[in-house]
């Protein structure tokens, strides 16, 4: 499989054979015997959409259907509203229940009742079942790779089932009852060690680790994850066995959760393509500038405020960007941290206490070293003690504040159910402007005037 860093090269022989008006087909097929379908979709999202669709009329009917799958859900929907229906449909005449509930989002009614229309029974059964539960309920994530058998089926049977291909990741074997309800598990190993089928039966685990179907599916993977399993079974308020949630599908889903976190902290949609529709981009990021301008206005306000102080001294003028700066930086580096500690649910009440600790002496030791530096540039550059203590004084306690904020804002936003991904750093920066501006003006109207 072809590392990633090898993607910018294929990118310059693809557009250095596009302006030279050169065949790619042969190109197209050397990519694809060498890279995988994931790494293959974020070649083709690394291109425009005329040359895109050069790209993907190259690849062969099997590969477009593959690499259709993985693709990010604008990519995808980019893609859909492009080519005409003939094209389309192939790409999904071979979906299964959970490829089908994943591409969902970006499919409109038309082609998925196509897509559904095109499975078999069993197939189309699973996925009116998944689409029975919320797009946050576990049910809604299950697959159907289990491998359930009766209780009262005998040792050689089971050795018969096991012996077969298994799906992967599966460690455990799933015992049911007649009416499908989960009685326990046993590992594949002791099913081949077992000798009788006495001793079979006393190998089944009745103590088994298991999620509701209508579990959070953010908790639901976090318990996954934890417990150092490949899945767990699901069951229904019967306890009847569902399904099994296993863990690439837990993983994807927080990689999922953490993607879109990071795209809504600049403003972006999730999963926006790098050259998708030109008007919703500018659409989906207009908003977030609106906010940011009321908050900038909000500032101004209260430097405006100190007008006359400015007036009088225009060296606190021109050093006001150097306090905004800095705590500015000092609080998006732990308000990073600290949204990926909460994403991760590595921050709860129990570690909060430590968490602010730490960030207070970070915040303190960062704040006195450049706090120095600063003050002795100031005193350097104006040849004025008592301004190199005012900003001395803001620099330090801006930093301290911005460390602690960038703690205090997104856990404050998280208990309000407000994702701090998407507004944090707003509201961090209207904290860290507003504070360091008025103790740094503040204290140049008392010291300097």
């Amino acid at each position: 499989m072809m590392s990633l860093d090898l993607l910018p090269d294929y990118i310059d022989k693809i557009n250095h054979q596009f302006e030279a008006e050169q065949d790619i087909q042969a190109l197209v097929t050397e990519i694809h015997e060498q890279v995988s379908d994931d790494q293959i979709a974020i070649l083709l999202e690394s291109f425009p959409l005329k040359l895109r669709l050069t790209l993907w009329q190259a690849l062969s009917d099997e590969a477009q259907q593959n690499i259709f799958i993985v693709m990010k859900h604008e990519s995808r929907e980019l893609l859909l509203s492009t080519l005409e229906d003939e094209q389309c449909l192939p790409l999904l005449t071979k979906l299964d229940a959970v490829h089908l509930l994943e591409l969902s989002e970006s499919l409109n009614d038309r082609f998925i009742d196509y897509a559904v229309s095109n499975m078999n029974a069993k197939q189309r059964s699973l996925y009116k079942k998944s689409c029975d539960y919320a797009l946050d309920e576990v049910g809604h994530w299950q697959n159907f790779t289990e491998i359930q058998l009766p209780q009262r089926l005998k040792l050689s049977a089971v050795k018969k089932v096991c012996s077969k291909k298994l799906p992967s990741f599966t460690e455990v074997i799933y015992i049911v009852d007649d009416n499908g309800v989960l009685i326990g598990e046993i590992p594949v190993n002791a099913i081949f060690k077992a000798e009788s089928d006495q001793e079979y039966r006393d190998s089944i685990d009745t103590d088994v680790e298991y999620l509701l179907s209508n579990e959070d599916i953010a908790d639901a993977s976090e318990k996954l994850i934890d417990l150092d399993r490949s899945a767990l079974p699901i069951i229904d308020e019967n306890r009847c066995l569902t399904g099994r949630l296993d863990l690439p599908t837990a993983y994807r889903y927080k990689e999922q959760t953490l993607e879109a976190q990071l795209n809504q902290s600049g403003g972006l949609v999730e999963e926006e393509d790098l050259f998708g529709n030109v008007w919703q981009s500018s659409k989906n990021r207009a908003v977030w500038l609106g906010i940011n301008l009321v908050t900038a206005f909000l500032a101004s306000w209260f430097i405006g405020l100190f007008e006359a102080t400015i007036q009088q001294v225009v060296a606190l003028a021109v050093l006001m960007p150097v306090v905004a700066s800095m705590g500015g930086i000092s609080g998006s580096q732990t308000i990073t941290l600290i949204i990926r500690g909460l994403a991760l649910g590595q921050i709860n009440d129990s570690n909060k206490k430590s968490i602010i600790a730490k960030e207070l002496k970070v915040g303190a030791i960062n704040g006195v070293l450049w706090a120095i530096v600063i003050g002795a540039i100031t005193f350097i550059w104006f040849d004025n003690p008592l301004l190199s203590l005012t900003i001395f004084i803001s620099i330090l306690g801006n930093i301290v504040i911005a460390s602690l904020s960038g703690v205090w804002v997104p856990w404050i936003l998280n208990k309000f159910n407000i994702d701090p991904a998407l507004s944090g750093s707003v509201v961090l920066t209207t904290v860290t402007d507003i504070f360091g501006f008025i103790v740094f003006l503040g204290l140049g109207s008392l010291l300097l005037l």
